[in-house]
C-alpha cells in the first residue's frame, strides 16, 4: 500500500484537517472491496424501492379494495404487501451481508498498515507515545471504523435514498401537506447539527481516555512482580480505578447529549404527525383527499422522518469514526525519522572499520544536546569498551551504529561507507546486538535463537548456544531446545535469558558485535565464561565489538577503552593508558571494583 504522508504541523501533529477529510480517507479504502460495495448499493436500493411501494399498496387497498368492498382487490394488494415484504427482506440481508465483507476488508487493511508503520516508526517516536495509546488505535480504533464503514455508511446511503424517494412521494400524493410536513424539517436539522458540534469532541475524549485506560493495564501487566514486590497493589487499583472513574464520566456526558437533544426531535416529529392528521382529516371530510391517501402519506411522513432521525443517529456514529480516523491517521502520517534514502545502496560485505566523525546528536523535540564532538575509530576486530558516569550517553553512541538514531551532525561511517547512505537491511543484517534488557519472544527455545536466521540448522542453533555458554542449562530444561518460554522469557533467570539473547546475536555471525551491558544478569563465574567465548569468536572472526560493561573486568583486555562523561569523551586508550592519564577512569574502575568485591563477599558467605 502506498505511502501514507501528508506532513505534520508546528505543534507535532498530523495534517488531517478534521474529522470528515479523516473520514473519507478511511472510507477510501472501501476501493479495494467495489463488488461488495457496489452489491450492498444495488441491494439498498431495490429493498428501498419495495418500502416505499408498501404504502401505495396500502391506498389501493383501502380506497379500491375496502371501500368499495372489492375482495379481489384487497387480495391482490395484500399479495403485494406479502412481495414487498420477501424482497425487503431478502435485499436487506444481501446488503448487510455484502456490507459487513466490505468492513471486515477495511479493518483487515486498516490494521494490517498500522501494524506495518508501527514496525518502521523510529526509536524517537516510541519515547513519546505510550504503548496503550498505540494498542487502542489497532483495536478499538480500528473497530469504530470498521462499523461506520459497513452499517454506518449503508445506513447513511439509505437515508438519502429513503429521504429523496419520500419527498417525491409525498409531493406527488398532496404538495399542499407536503409543504406542512416540511415545515418541520429544517428545525430537527438545526437540533442535529447542534448534536454533532457537541458530540464529537466527547467521543475524542472517549478514546484518548481509554488508551491511558490500556496503557496502565498494559504497564501493570509487564510490572505485576515489582508491584507486589513493593506491595503497591492498593496504589495500582487506585490509579486504575481513577482513570476508569474518568472515562466513566466522559462516556456518561456522551449519553447526556444523546438524551438532551432527541427527546426534542421526536417531540417535532410528533407534531408533524399530528398536522398531517388535522389538514389531512379536513381534505378528506371536504373530498380533495381519500382515506387511503392520508394513510399512505401519513406512512410516508414516517418514512421521511425515520432516515432525518437516522442521518442524526449517524451523526454521532459519524464523529465517534471521524475521530477514530484521526488518531489512526495520526500513525499512518507520522513522519519516519530513520527510513532508506532515496539513493540508498546495499551494503556491501565489510571489515568492520567503525568511524565516529565529530557527531553530534539530541533527541527529537529536544534542545539538550546528548553526545557532543564525538570522533574516534575502531579498526577491525578490535574490541571497544565503553565506560562512564550514569547518564553520560553510553547506549546512545552504540545506539547510532545500527541507525536506531540518526545524527544531528558529523557521521558514522563503517568502511567508509556512511550509515545513512546504506539500506537499513543490508546494515543491520551485518550487527548482532545484545541489550542490556534480554527481550524473549514466546515460544520454543530453538526460535528464540533462531529468531535472526529463520533457516539456521540444530547444529548451528546449538553451535551458538555453547558460544554463549548457554547450551548445558538448555539441555536440562524438559524439553530441551523444544521447551516452550513464556511471554518476555517468563521461567528462565536473567542470566539464563541473557545467555540466550546472546546466543540468538552470535547465530547471525555478525561482523559487527554490540554488547549493552549484556552480562549484567550473570554471576562473575557465568561472566567469565562467556567473555572466553566471546574473545576467541571476535579473534577468529576478526569482528569488531562494542562492549558497554559495569563491571572492571570485562574491560581490562579491551582494545580501546572509552570514558564518557557529560556526552562527550573524556579520555581514550587502553586499560594501562587510562589508569595512568585518566582520573575519572580510575574512579569509575574503583567504584566497580568495591562493587565487584562486595558481591563475591556476599556469594561466599551465602
Amino acid at each position: 500500500m502506498a505511502r501514507r504522508q501528508e506532513g505534520r504541523t508546528a505543534g507535532g501533529e498530523t495534517a488531517v484537517s478534521g474529522s470528515p477529510r479523516a473520514v473519507r480517507r478511511a472510507l477510501a479504502y472501501l476501493r479495494s472491496y467495489k463488488r461488495e460495495a457496489a452489491g450492498a448499493f444495488v441491494a439498498l436500493i431495490l429493498s428501498s424501492a419495495a418500502s416505499l411501494a408498501t404504502p401505495q399498496l396500502i391506498r389501493v387497498a383501502i380506497d379500491e379494495g375496502i371501500v368499495p368492498r372489492s375482495l379481489y382487490v384487497i387480495l391482490l394488494a395484500v399479495g403485494g404487501l406479502v412481495g414487498a415484504a420477501l424482497m425487503r427482506g431478502l435485499f436487506q440481508f444481501l446488503q448487510g451481508y455484502l456490507a459487513e465483507r466490505a468492513s471486515q476488508g477495511v479493518a483487515y487493511d486498516l490494521r494490517n498498515d498500522l501494524f506495518a508503520k508501527i514496525e518502521r516508526l523510529g526509536f524517537g517516536y516510541y519515547d513519546k507515545v505510550e504503548t496503550g495509546q498505540l494498542v487502542t488505535r489497532l483495536t478499538s480504533d480500528v473497530e469504530q471504523i470498521r462499523t461506520f464503514a459497513g452499517s454506518g455508511v449503508v445506513q447513511l446511503a439509505a437515508a438519502a435514498v429513503m429521504l429523496v424517494g419520500t419527498t417525491t412521494l409525498l409531493f406527488s400524493l398532496n404538495w399542499r401537506l407536503a409543504l406542512i410536513a416540511l415545515a418541520i424539517i429544517p428545525v430537527i436539522v438545526v437540533l442535529l447539527l447542534r448534536f454533532v458540534r457537541r458530540i464529537g469532541p466527547l467521543f475524542r475524549g472517549v478514546q484518548q481516555t481509554l488508551g491511558r485506560l490500556n496503557s496502565i493495564l498494559q504497564e501493570d501487566l509487564a510490572g505485576i512482580r515489582v508491584i507486589r514486590t513493593f506491595a503497591r497493589e492498593d496504589y495500582e487499583r487506585e490509579r486504575y480505578r481513577s482513570v476508569n472513574e474518568e472515562l466513566l464520566g466522559r462516556n456518561l456526558e456522551t449519553v447526556r447529549t444523546f438524551s438532551n437533544n432527541f427527546p426534542f426531535v421526536f417531540l417535532l416529529a410528533n407534531l408533524g404527525t399530528l398536522l398531517i392528521i388535522l389538514f389531512g382529516g379536513l381534505q378528506v371530510i371536504g373530498g380533495g383527499l381519500t382515506v387511503g391517501e392520508l394513510v399512505a402519506f401519513n406512512t410516508y411522513l414516517g418514512f421521511l422522518l425515520f432516515p432525518i432521525l437516522t442521518i442524526g443517529f449517524l451523526a454521532a456514529g459519524i464523529s465517534r469514526a471521524g475521530a477514530s480516523s484521526q488518531r489512526v491517521f495520526e500513525v499512518l502520517d507520522a513522519l519516519l525519522e530513520v527510513e532508506d534514502a532515496p539513493n540508498a545502496v546495499p551494503l556491501p560485505p565489510v571489515s568492520c572499520r567503525v568511524e565516529f566523525d565529530d557527531i553530534s546528536f539530541r533527541y527529537p523535540g529536544d534542545e539538550r544536546e546528548i553526545l557532543r564532538n564525538i570522533s574516534f575509530t575502531a579498526e577491525p576486530g578490535q574490541t571497544v569498551a565503553i565506560l562512564g558516569t550514569t547518564g553520560s550517553g553510553k547506549s546512545t553512541l552504540v545506539n547510532l551504529i545500527p541507525r536506531f538514531y540518526d545524527v544531528t551532525e558529523g557521521s558514522v561511517k563503517l568502511d567508509g561507507h556512511d550509515v545513512r547512505d546504506v539500506t537499513l537491511s543490508s546494515l543491520r543484517g551485518q550487527i548482532g546486538i545484545v541489550l542490556q534488557t534480554s527481550l524473549l519472544f514466546s515460544g520454543p527455545v530453538r526460535d528464540n535463537i533462531a529468531y535472526g536466521r529463520p533457516d539456521a540448522t540444530q547444529t548451528e542453533i546449538e553451535a551458538a548456544a555453547r558460544a554463549a555458554n548457554a547450551h548445558e542449562f538448555i539441555r536440562e530444561l524438559p524439553q530441551g531446545y523444544d521447551s516452550m518460554i513464556g511471554e518476555r522469557g517468563v521461567g528462565l533467570s536473567g542470566g539464563q535469558r541473557q545467555r540466550i539473547a546472546i546466543a540468538r546475536a552470535l547465530l547471525v555471525d555478525p561482523r559487527l558485535l554490540i554488547l549493552d551491558d549484556s552480562t549484567s544478569a550473570v554471576d562473575a563465574e557465568t561472566e567469565t565464561a562467556i567473555q572466553e567465548s566471546l574473545d576467541q569468536l571476535m579473534r577468529e572472526g576478526n569482528r569488531t565489538a562494542f562492549v558497554i560493561a559495569q563491571r572492571a573486568s570485562t574491560v581490562r583486555d579491551a582494545d580501546l577503552i572509552l570514558v564518557l562523561d557529560g556526552g562527550t569523551i573524556v579520555a581514550q586508550g587502553t586499560h594501562e593508558e587510562l589508569l595512568s592519564e585518566s582520573e575519572l577512569y580510575n574512579e569509575i574502575l574503583r567504584s566497580q571494583i568495591i562493587v565487584e568485591n562486595t558481591a563475591a563477599t556476599s556469594e561466599e558467605r551465602g
